[in-house]
């Protein structure tokens, strides 16, 4: 099971990577979750910088920007 996370305070723009991670994992076929951090220590401790990001597994794919859905899709079947 793929574990994904979004690391953010819960901006549209959060919430629009959060949509799409969602989409991305439906269309690999994979089985899988995609939770939203929004505890600011949580977000410091994994040492981001920028939110929106995304992590998949404990690999930080992408901070301070909303992934397309294809980019997500190919990040996922790289785990």
């Amino acid at each position: 099971m793929i574990k994904i996370q979004i690391y953010g305070k819960g901006c549209p723009k959060c919430n629009d990577l959060a949509h799409k991670a969602e989409e991305a994992l439906r269309q690999t076929g994979k089985e899988g979750k995609v939770e939203h951090v929004a505890d600011i220590g949580e977000i410091t401790r994994k040492g981001i910088m920028l939110t929106p990001a995304l992590v998949i597994g404990d690999e930080v794919v992408s901070e301070g920007k909303v992934l397309s859905v294809d980019d997500i899709v190919k990040a996922i079947r790289d785990e």
